[in-house]
């Protein structure tokens, strides 16, 4: 099934804790896991940042919701419990919880209107009333949906950019990102090395490592449609000849899958299409820079241990 969303977890979780005990919030996952009957595919199914699992996430917002309405109240490091209010609640037998059935206490509206200035895209503000729909994720998901989005955005205008470039300026900027990513020793040693050999399908040759330890071969094309497997073949023949272990062949576009098949066949080729290329430069700060950023922070309730009471 679809792994539901926040607010239709709310009342089975409140259901769960109805029983008055204290509960772990991973036995709680694991718990409504079963009830929801999700695959073993769908409990693992991650974010995008792909640092937590949907479901799991989904579960603790459910819970952060009921607790600032006041049906669950926290009990020590990563346990709850329910409040009289939620036994209150789950007397009154509701169909389900979602944030119009909160919206009836005062305290959640605090929170919840506070928290209605959650910039997610670039076009403006996204009121958090847009994800009052079932369908819709959870604010933490919202955030790293609208990342996505933007993050995929800038990879396609890098690579349609990058496309427009003479050879020149792309053998360059494959230099740049080599280095970046700790590969031809300094910016000057691969600027020499890279560009400038053009000899038997190899564009340069660049040091592994700052120590020059061992070499990595280049073949950098800007090309129209898939690069063929006849090029990765050319090229595989050029390292033979110069009895090379590794090389990388870098392309503004894509790879056929026959030259993709071939290049895993020999162990020791790997292709950059533009699309990859595009991402390394964003994630290794090349040809970009930052405009915003913003810290997600959650409390750390290991340094409030001492002080409760």
């Amino acid at each position: 099934m679809v792994i539901p969303d926040y607010q239709s977890i709310m009342l089975p979780l409140l259901k769960y804790a109805g029983d008055g005990k204290e509960h772990r919030i991973r036995d709680a996952v694991e718990k409504l896991a079963e009830e929801f009957r999700l695959s073993e595919e769908e409990r693992k199914e991650l974010l995008p940042s792909g640092q937590q699992a949907v479901f799991k996430n989904r579960v603790g917002w459910a819970r952060t919701y009921l607790k600032k309405a006041g049906l669950l109240n926290s009990g020590k490091k990563g346990y709850f419990t329910i409040a009289q209010r939620g036994l209150d609640v789950l007397k009154e037998s509701p169909a389900s919880i979602d944030v119009n059935f909160l919206k009836r206490y005062g305290e959640f509206n605090e929170f919840y209107n506070g928290d209605k200035q959650t910039p997610i895209d670039k076009s403006g503000i996204l009121s958090i009333s847009c994800i009052e729909r079932k369908e819709d994720p959870d604010p933490e998901e919202f955030l790293e949906i609208a990342y996505q989005k933007l993050h995929t955005e800038l990879v396609s205008e890098i690579l349609s950019t990058i496309k427009k470039c003479s050879p020149t300026f792309f053998e360059s900027l494959v230099v740049d990102v080599l280095t970046k990513m700790g590969y031809g020793g300094s910016r000057v040693d691969a600027g020499k090395a890279v560009g400038k050999s053009h000899d038997g399908g190899i564009d340069g040759i660049i040091k592994e490592d700052r120590l020059g330890l061992d070499a990595i071969y280049i073949q950098a094309k800007r090309w129209e449609g898939a690069v063929p497997r006849s090029e990765i073949q050319k090229f595989a023949g050029a390292l033979i000849g110069k009895k090379a272990k590794k090389g990388v062949f870098i392309t503004t576009s894509t790879f056929s899958i026959e030259a993709i098949d071939y290049a895993e066949l020999t162990g020791n080729i790997v292709l950059i299409d533009g699309e990859m290329l595009s991402r390394l430069m964003i994630e290794y700060d090349v040809g970009v820079s930052k405009v915003k950023s913003y810290d997600v922070k959650k409390m750390d309730t290991d340094y409030f241990d001492d002080g409760l009471i």
